[in-house]
């Protein structure tokens, strides 16, 4: 039976490169994955998704107002075996109740990947919706500067300082955010990589 599949991490957790080796995996296996990214996302290039290692690959874009339960449906093939979003914090609630229709409708599972909350520490409304509707929560990972876990998105200024206010959707990577464990971020120490 097909599920719906939320990996969800801080920046830099390596959900980009888990994305791309379960599609690689599927593909060597002469199974057909659909791949989305966000529309916006356009720093490896127009519908490319691409991790921080290097891998890359062509994908399908999706922006909020794409109607994924369509989309799909037109794309499916006798040989899709799984749909995979990349940047999946970017979807809407409608989009999330489209890939539950994909899922139990169509019996093709979904894996979304994505972060878990802004930099502001606010969930986006893809993550949360995903969080409380997928079938299988898998958290991705990775460590703050001391050492810890690192639950949270740091998005920092020229001079290094923490920034808490602005836009929640300002796409970038390791030049303007950070990941940091809770007590980091509260207190608003960003150690960076130069």
């Amino acid at each position: 039976m097909a599920k719906l599949y939320f990996y969800y991490a801080a920046m830099n957790a390596g959900k980009t490169t888990k994305l791309l080796q379960s599609s690689f995996n599927y593909r060597e296996r002469g199974l057909d994955t659909l791949l989305y990214t966000f529309k916006f996302d356009n720093r490896f290039g127009d519908s490319k998704i691409a991790s921080r290692v290097g891998l890359v690959t062509e994908a399908l874009t999706f922006d909020r107002s794409l109607d994924l339960l369509a989309d799909i449906t037109k794309r499916l093939t006798e040989n899709t075996a799984c749909v995979m979003i990349d940047e999946a914090q970017f979807i809407t609630k409608q989009q999330v109740i489209q890939l539950c229709k994909v899922v139990d409708d169509l019996n093709i599972p979904v894996l979304a990947y994505g972060l878990r909350s802004d930099f502001l520490g606010e969930p986006f409304e893809g993550s949360l919706y995903l969080l409380l509707w997928a079938d299988e929560l898998i958290e991705i990972k990775t460590i703050c500067h001391c050492g810890k876990k690192a639950t949270m998105n740091a998005k920092f200024d020229s001079n290094g300082n923490i920034l808490r206010a602005g836009e929640q959707i300002d796409i970038g990577g390791n030049e303007k955010y950070v990941s940091l464990c809770r007590r980091h971020y509260t207190a608003g120490q960003c150690k960076r990589r130069s």
